[in-house]
C-alpha cells in the first residue's frame, strides 16, 4: 500500500482504538440504564463507522465481526429486542473481536487468521429470536440507508450537533507520536541542563551576558512548563476501563458491585500512568475478588446486595493522591496472621508480637494470598508485593487501611512527574546528593549550645527533639559508608524529610539552594541499591545521586527504629511513691487543651494507634476490636474523675494500653510527648482522683497518674 495509505490504515486504528475504549464504558452504562435510547444510538454508530471503515479498507472479517454486531443493536436501538445481561456478553465479545483483529493489523499489516463463527453464529441465534427482519448485506460507510434499516431514534438536530463538535474538536487539536514527544522531552532535559551550567558560569559576568542568561532562563522554563504539559494526561485514561473489568469480574465471580469514579479529570505523566496502570486494575480485581461479598452475605450481614467499589483522585501537596475503596468484608487480622505463619511469612512468635496494622500490611509481602485454592483470578501469592514494588519504584506510597466485616481502603501517593523535579541539593564532603522537594518537610540548624538540648542517645537510638517531638536522627554518612573527613563545622544541618508517613531527620554537612533537576536513570549496576532513585548532572557537569527517602528510611531502619526503640523502652522502667521521687522512665501525656500528666512506662504495655472508624460500642463502654479480642476503651478524662467526654474527633486516636492478669484496656490519650528518665521529686501528693502527685517535668507542671487505682474504679477487669 502508498504511504498515503498507510497514513490511512494508522489513523483508522487510532480513532479505532479510541472507538472501542468508548463502547467498553457506554456498554456497561447502558447495562445499568437499558432504556438510555440516545446511548444506544450512540453505540450503533460507533460500531457502523467502524464496519463500513473496515469494508472499504479491504479487512472483511473485521467487517463481518462489526456486521454481525450492528445487525443485533440495530434490533436494540428499535424497541424490537430488550437488552440482557447475555446479550451484553455477546456484545462486548465483539468489542473484543474488534480489539483482536485491529492489534494484529497493527502488529503485522493483517487481520490475521482468528477465528469468529462462533460468536456470529451466536448473535444471528439472538437475531432470529427477536422480531422478524429482512436480511441486509454488510455495506460499507459511504451506502445509503435503505427502507428494510429503520433510522435511529435520535433526532436529526441532535446528531448534526454532534457531528459539528467532533468536526471543531478535530480542527483543535492534533495527534503526536509518543516517541517524538518522549524526544522532545529529553531535549527540553538536555536544554534544563545547559541553562543551569550557564547561570552558574555567568556568576561575576558583565550586565549583557546576565541578561543573555535571564532571558534563556526564562524562554527554557516556559517551554519545559509547555512540553511537560503535553506529556500530562488525565488519570481517566487509565480508569475508563475498569467498568468493563469490574463488570465481568463480577459476573464471573456471581456478585453485584457498582463501581464509583471520582477525580477522573486528575492529570500526571503519562510515565506515571503507565507504571501504575497494572497495579491499579490488580487492586481494583483484588477488591472485586476478594473484598466484596457475595449478595447473599451481604444482605445476612444487613448491608445492600450491591457492594460499592470506589476509585478517587486528587492533587494534594504536590503530588497525586489515588484513593481505591470498598464496602465489602475487610481484612480480618487473625485470619492474616495465622496464614503469615502457616506460610512462613514470619514466625509464631513475631505475628503475636505485631499489631494488627502491621499484620494487615504483611498482604504486601512477596508469596502471600489468603486463597484457599488457586484460580484463574487469585491464589498465586503474586500481586499485592509487586503493586507495592512498582509504586515505590517511581516515588510513591502505598498505605492499606481495614476494618474487618465493613471496608479495606488503600491510599496511594504518586508524584506528578519523574522527568525535571524541584529538588534541595545536599553536601557530604565533597560529593552532593539531591533530595526530591515532595519529601521534604523542612530544614534545622542545631548551633554548638543547642546540641546537647536538641540531640539525644534513647537506648542507643539517636533522636533530636523538635518542637515537643521526638524525631529519628540519621547520619547520612552513616548510611551510605562514607568515611571521608566531616566538615568542620560545630553546628548541625539537619533535613526533615517524610518517609512512608514518618517523618525523620537526616544529618548532612551543608545545604545548598533548591533547584530544577532532570532525573537519569542508574545504570544496572547501581539498580539494587534501595537508597538513590536515580541520577542527575548539576551546572558544573558533575553527577549527582538522587536520594530514594523511602529506600533511605529502610535501609537506615528508621521504619522500623521507632516501634523496636518503643517496645524495648516499655520493658524497662519502675514504678513511683507519691512520697519519694518519680524514678525510672516515664511516660509524658497531653491532656485537655493544655494539661499534662505521666505515668509509669513500666506498666505500659504497648502504644497503639486505632483509626477513629474503628471504634464501636458494647452497651455503654467504647471498645474495639484488638488481637483476636474485645479492648474497652476509657479516657484520661474519666480516669481523672472529670466530665465525661467523648472519643476525640481526630481520625487517628493514640492509645495507651495496659495488661493485667491476661485481661487489657486502653487509656485514650491527647497526645503522646515524651519519654524522660530522669529522677522526679515529687512536690505534692494527688489532689483529686485518680492522681498520686504533681511535679515539674521539663519545666512544666506535670500530674502523675494513678494507674492502677484508676483502672480499677473505671474498669471492672482490673478489680
Amino acid at each position: 500500500m502508498s504511504i498515503d495509505g498507510d497514513e490511512i490504515i494508522q489513523e483508522f486504528l487510532v480513532e479505532s482504538a479510541e472507538i472501542l475504549d468508548e463502547l467498553d464504558r457506554s456498554f456497561v452504562a447502558l447495562e445499568a440504564d437499558p432504556g438510555d435510547h440516545a446511548r444506544i444510538a450512540s453505540i450503533f454508530r460507533s460500531v457502523h463507522s467502524i464496519k463500513g471503515a473496515s469494508g472499504f479498507l479491504g479487512y472483511s472479517r473485521l467487517e463481518g465481526v462489526a456486521h454481525a454486531g450492528e445487525e443485533v443493536l440495530s434490533l436494540v436501538r428499535d424497541g424490537k429486542l430488550p437488552l440482557s445481561p447475555a446479550i451484553t456478553t455477546d456484545l462486548l465479545a465483539v468489542v473484543d473481536g474488534i480489539r483482536r483483529l485491529l492489534g494484529s493489523i497493527k502488529e503485522n499489516g493483517v487481520e490475521g487468521d482468528g477465528d469468529f463463527s462462533e460468536l456470529i453464529g451466536r448473535l444471528k441465534a439472538i437475531r432470529a429470536g427477536g422480531a422478524p427482519r429482512i436480511e441486509a448485506p454488510a455495506k460499507s460507510v459511504r451506502s445509503a440507508p435503505t427502507p428494510r434499516e429503520p433510522a435511529a431514534p435520535t433526532p436529526a438536530p441532535e446528531r448534526a450537533t454532534t457531528e459539528n463538535r467532533d468536526h471543531a474538536v478535530g480542527e483543535s487539536t492534533v495527534r503526536v507520536d509518543v516517541g517524538l514527544l518522549d524526544k522532545l522531552m529529553n531535549l527540553v532535559g538536555e536544554l534544563v541542563l545547559a541553562r543551569n551550567q550557564i547561570l552558574q558560569v555567568g556568576v561575576g559576568k558583565d550586565a549583557a551576558f546576565l541578561g543573555a542568561a535571564q532571558r534563556l532562563n526564562l524562554i527554557t522554563t516556559e517551554l519545559q512548563e509547555g512540553v511537560m504539559k503535553t506529556r500530562m494526561r488525565p488519570i481517566g485514561s487509565v480508569w475508563n476501563k475498569f467498568p468493563r473489568v469490574v463488570r465481568d469480574l463480577a459476573v464471573a465471580c456471581g456478585k453485584d458491585v457498582r463501581l464509583e469514579l471520582d477525580g477522573s479529570e486528575t492529570e500526571l505523566d503519562r510515565t506515571i500512568l503507565e507504571a501504575i496502570k497494572d497495579p491499579l486494575t490488580h487492586i481494583v480485581r483484588n477488591a472485586v475478588d476478594h473484598g466484596i461479598e457475595s449478595p447473599q452475605t451481604r444482605t445476612s450481614r444487613g448491608k445492600s446486595a450491591a457492594g460499592l467499589l470506589s476509585l478517587r483522585a486528587f492533587h494534594e501537596g504536590g503530588k497525586v493522591n489515588i484513593e481505591i475503596a470498598d464496602d465489602g468484608g475487610g481484612i480480618d487480622p487473625e485470619r492474616i496472621r495465622a496464614k503469615a505463619v502457616e506460610r512462613g511469612v514470619v514466625t509464631a512468635e513475631r505475628a503475636t508480637q505485631m499489631s494488627d496494622r502491621e499484620v494487615v500490611n504483611l498482604v504486601f509481602a512477596p508469596g502471600f494470598s489468603t486463597a484457599e485454592k488457586v484460580s484463574n483470578i487469585s491464589g498465586r501469592g503474586v500481586g499485592m508485593d509487586v503493586v507495592k514494588t512498582n509504586i515505590e519504584r517511581i516515588g510513591g506510597s502505598v498505605e492499606l487501611t481495614s476494618r474487618a466485616g465493613h471496608s479495606t481502603t488503600l491510599k496511594i501517593k504518586i508524584p506528578l512527574t519523574l522527568a525535571i523535579i524541584p529538588a534541595l541539593i545536599v553536601h557530604l564532603g565533597a560529593e552532593r546528593y539531591a533530595i526530591p522537594q515532595v519529601n521534604l518537610l523542612e530544614l534545622v540548624r542545631f548551633e554548638n549550645d543547642q546540641r546537647k538540648s536538641r540531640i539525644e542517645q534513647i537506648h542507643g537510638a539517636l533522636v533530636m527533639r523538635l518542637r515537643g517531638n521526638l524525631l529519628p536522627l540519621v547520619h547520612l554518612r552513616d548510611v551510605l559508608g562514607d568515611d571521608g573527613i566531616p566538615a568542620e563545622d560545630d553546628a548541625v544541618n539537619v533535613v526533615v524529610v517524610q518517609a512512608d508517613d514518618r517523618p525523620f531527620g537526616l544529618v548532612v554537612d551543608g545545604v545548598s539552594d533548591t533547584e530544577e533537576i532532570v532525573v537519569k536513570p542508574l545504570g544496572p549496576e547501581l539498580k539494587g541499591i534501595n537508597a538513590f532513585a536515580g541520577a542527575t548532572i548539576m551546572g558544573d557537569g558533575r553527577v549527582a545521586l538522587i536520594l530514594d527517602v523511602v529506600g533511605f528510611a529502610q535501609r537506615a531502619g528508621v521504619v522500623s527504629q521507632v516501634r523496636e526503640r518503643t517496645l524495648a523502652l516499655a520493658s524497662k522502667g519502675t514504678s513511683f511513691d507519691a512520697n519519694h521521687d518519680a524514678a525510672g522512665a516515664l511516660l509524658l501525656l497531653e491532656h485537655g487543651d493544655d494539661g499534662r500528666v505521666a505515668l509509669p512506662l513500666a506498666l505500659v504495655a504497648r502504644l497503639e494507634e486505632f483509626q477513629r472508624s474503628s471504634i464501636e460500642r458494647a452497651g455503654p463502654k467504647r471498645v474495639v476490636q484488638y488481637r483476636g479480642d474485645i479492648l474497652p476503651l476509657i479516657t484520661l478524662d474519666e480516669v481523672l474523675g472529670a466530665r465525661a467526654t467523648s472519643v476525640a474527633s481526630d481520625d487517628v486516636l493514640q492509645v495507651v494500653v495496659f495488661s493485667d492478669g491476661g485481661k487489657r484496656v486502653g487509656l485514650v490519650v491527647g497526645r503522646i510527648l515524651d519519654i524522660v528518665h530522669d529522677a522526679i521529686p515529687v512536690k505534692s501528693t494527688g489532689a483529686r482522683a485518680g492522681v498520686r502527685g504533681t511535679a515539674v517535668i521539663q519545666g512544666r507542671v506535670t500530674e502523675l497518674l494513678d494507674v492502677q487505682a484508676a483502672l480499677r474504679v473505671h474498669e471492672a477487669a482490673f478489680s
